[in-house]
């Protein structure tokens, strides 16, 4: 005898997101896309311009996989349909930049609440140390979900008391909490695709190929 279709539905699983790329690695590059907001209106007279920089920043990502046999292409094949086209989101870091070039030591956290431009104070860092981090090394704010990327712009260098300044791009996404703790080493920021089609190569060989490209989830 069969039964109701309700009673014999095995049970479903459900996808918390964000979810992480497969742990199997692959990535042979990701190229990052900086964009900012600017207003501009130049006179057909004098040809003067006026600019006006508007608070929309976000990060973008092109990734590219190696090419790899089937078992490690299902994989990826089943976390690019499991992000739900533009719905669903992922973390992911530079693969090149886990670690700072700078020192990085301590355990960094937002000294002082509040704090939303491009420069912020912080402190927990080890005290005294020259290149605490350098030009280009990724801060990350928040986890999960809250999980965004910056860049340092300057080097930076730690006070007697282990205090310093970031100037950031991009800037906090919301107003940093005082003691919110900072992340220096395997940085992870949050996205979602940036289309709801995705698409990969399948060769002679059962060679998979696969490129995808996503926007920071704000």
């Amino acid at each position: 005898m069969s039964c109701a279709r309700p009673a014999c539905a095995g049970p479903s699983v459900a996808i918390s997101f964000p979810v992480s790329v497969p742990a199997i690695g692959g990535i042979a590059g990701v190229k990052f896309t900086m964009l900012d907001v600017v207003g501009a209106s130049e006179s057909p007279y004098t040809l003067s311009q006026e600019f006006y920089e508007h608070p929309g920043k976000r990060w973008g990502i092109d990734v590219q996989l190696v090419p790899m046999l089937r078992a490690n292409g299902e994989e990826w094949a089943a976390f690019l349909a499991s992000l739900r086209g533009r719905r669903g989101t992922f973390l992911l870091g530079d693969p090149l930049g886990k670690r700072p070039r700078g020192a990085g030591t301590g355990y960094p956290f937002v000294k002082g609440s509040g704090q939303s431009g491009g420069t912020i104070n912080i402190d927990g860092c080890t005290a005294g140390v020259t290149n605490w981090l350098r030009k280009g090394d990724w801060i990350q704010e928040g986890t999960g979900a809250q999980a965004h990327l910056h860049k340092c712009l300057t080097d930076v260098n730690s006070d007697g008391i282990g205090d310093a300044t970031l100037e950031l791009w991009p800037g906090p996404r919301t107003p940093l909490a005082d003691n919110a703790p900072l992340v220096v080493v395997n940085t992870l920021g949050v996205w979602r695709l940036a289309s709801n089609t995705r698409q990969y190569d399948l060769a002679t060989g059962q060679i998979f190929g696969f490129t995808f490209q996503a926007v920071e989830a704000l």
